[in-house]
């Protein structure tokens, strides 16, 4: 059998009263897992696994959030009172009128009926050229890609399934004919501007302008509206505010406090999955000739300091799920 270990940081120490009792619970845990995990076959998928390793480190980590915006979205508290891309104020209208159009709000009823979900998230880093492992991503139950990193060409490496891809206007496919036949298409709004984009792509309208958008974008999503979703932005808040700890600004985007869209993916994941992997995560800057991505020539030395995200502090939110088995990271870039 094997054995999971927990570890509480010193930091959890001077809570309050519930806090304190929610860790006291925690010290049972390892011992419940064992019995829970020890005589499962290996690969075989873990109920419950993540949550439980998260809420070893994040004691207030709690599991329900919806993955994506369904008619009930404005029930959803924590994100009412934040406008984009924390949450959906002054966006409520047309994120009804999208809703009405994509009248599914799920992974849909094959995958949802699955009782233990393995999820992994596939970064885009050069990371993961040549390491053949396509058909280790292919056995996951979600496969979840990001902007228009292709598939085509590069199987051996990235596998042949896709889930869905989140992505925001200016990361969108740009050419239809390299969008996948049957993966879900999804919307991570970063700015008001995002929403209306996927309403002409939805009701499949002409986009007359590229203003407000900081590069070109996608003028057509070649999917059925029953094949998109809205992110839930809960997971930009709860990624930035609570797990990096990046600069609120009284809830509106500034300066360094977005986290990137690969970190927004993984927390979705943290909520919704039973056991989460990643490949493709982090850049290398000490090699500065590495590949940047997997799919084109560019190298690292092109990152240039990015306004809006902190990659550093993301960084090291993403090595403590590593270190606390929360998330597998099959390419060891984190």
């Amino acid at each position: 059998s094997v054995l999971f270990i927990f570890y509480v940081s010193q930091n959890d120490l001077g809570l309050d009263t519930t806090e304190k009792d929610l860790l006291l619970s925690l010290v049972h845990r390892p011992l419940e897992l064992r019995y829970k995990y020890g005589n499962l076959s290996k690969g075989e998928c873990k109920p419950g696994y993540t949550e439980a390793k998260m809420t070893s480190i994040y004691p207030k980590f709690s599991k329900p959030a919806p993955m994506f915006l369904d008619p009930n979205f404005k029930r959803l508290s924590k994100i009412i009172s934040y406008p984009p891309p924390f949450g959906v104020r002054t966006q409520e209208k047309i994120i009804d009128h999208i809703l009405q159009a994509t009248k599914r709000y799920s992974l849909g009823s094959e995958l949802d009926s699955i009782s233990c979900k393995k999820c992994i998230i596939i970064g885009n880093g050069g990371i993961l050229f040549n390491k053949s492992l396509g058909s280790q991503i292919d056995q996951y139950d979600v496969v979840v890609r990001l902007n228009e990193a292709p598939v085509a060409g590069f199987e051996k490496d990235v596998g042949s399934k896709t889930t869905m891809r989140i992505t925001y206007p200016e990361g969108a496919i740009q050419k239809p004919e390299r969008y996948e036949k049957s993966s879900l298409f999804v919307l991570s709004a970063f700015k008001p501007m995002d929403f209306k984009w996927l309403r002409l792509m939805v009701f499949n309208e002409k986009l007359r302008s590229m203003e407000g958008f900081w590069k070109s974008v996608a003028r057509v999503v070649p999917r059925e509206p029953e094949d998109i979703r809205i992110l839930n932005p809960y997971f930009i808040q709860e990624a930035a505010f609570k797990f990096i700890g990046l600069p609120n600004n009284n809830g509106l985007m500034g300066r360094g406090n977005i986290p990137t869209l690969g970190t927004v993916a993984i927390t979705m994941a943290l909520h919704s999955c039973d056991e989460v992997a990643v490949a493709g995560f982090g850049y290398d800057m000490n090699t500065p000739h590495a590949p940047l991505h997997y799919y084109e020539k560019l190298i690292m030395s092109a990152i240039k300091e990015s306004w809006t995200h902190n990659i550093s502090k993301e960084k090291e939110f993403l090595r403590k799920l590593v270190k606390g088995g929360v998330i597998r990271d099959l390419t060891n870039g984190i």
